[in-house]
């Protein structure tokens, strides 16, 4: 399993165009709450963009509440007024792409708390995606290769195994922004992934015994090095 490393601020710059372009359409039209927009595909002819960035905007909308996607029947103009939607729109427009701090703050925060959930909540198929996380990581370090993205990978094993959407959600969103800057100001080097792997098994031993308190608290001594390292980037 790979994650793909997008090109951030090039990739929101155009969902933002976007969606600027769905707001422009749904205000043209005069399109009312539980009106359908068209298809993915007919709005990605129309913006000349891929059906991945209309999907993409879509979902956005969608999380924000202004936009409801129904399985085999489309997309639909949520319950919104239509000065709560522009709004809104503008403030989503507005939004400026978090700094690397910020991200890990919001990293360190999120998985303090999944953490303890996976403990109380996780079933034999989620350690057994844990295990296989853990392995990936391990392989890629003894073999002194780039070990991010399997490092995530295992994070967000443990966040879905928390049974909370939501923080699952977040983790997601912010999890292709973590990787590039990780890569691009060399976090981690051989040292730190070597010890990693002690400290990723502490964590899913935690885990797969269910003590919550001994598994935050090994969470924490994994982002020690972390946090610090942090708080001295200029």
């Amino acid at each position: 399993m790979n994650l793909e490393v997008l090109s951030t601020n090039e990739n929101q710059s155009i969902q933002n165009i976007v969606i600027d372009k769905i707001r422009e359409l749904i205000n043209y039209k005069n399109l009312e709450p539980n009106d359908k927009l068209p298809s993915e595909r007919m709005l990605s002819d129309k913006f000349g963009v891929s059906r991945g960035i209309v999907r993409d905007a879509i979902h956005k909308l969608e999380f924000y509440g202004l936009l409801k996607s129904i399985p085999q029947s489309g997309t639909f103009v949520a319950n919104v007024g239509a000065i709560a939607m522009n709004g809104i729109v503008d403030d989503i427009l507005e939004l400026e792409s978090p700094d690397f701090k910020s991200l890990v703050e919001t990293r360190i925060l999120l998985e303090l708390k999944t953490v303890k959930l996976a403990s109380l909540r996780r079933t034999e198929e989620d350690l057994v995606s844990l295990e296989n996380a853990l392995k990936a990581f391990e392989e890629k370090v003894l073999n002194n290769e780039s070990a991010v993205q399997e490092d995530l990978l295992f994070h967000l094993a443990i966040a879905k195994a928390s049974k909370n959407s939501t923080m699952n959600t977040f983790m997601l969103s912010i999890t292709p922004e973590i990787i590039t800057n990780f890569e691009k100001h060399h976090v981690c080097n051989e040292n730190k992934s070597v010890k990693g792997i002690q400290e990723h098994t502490a964590i899913y031993e935690a885990i797969k015994n269910q003590n919550p308190t001994l598994a935050r608290e090994k969470m924490k001594i994994h982002f020690k090095t972390l946090y610090q390292y942090c708080y001295n980037v200029e």
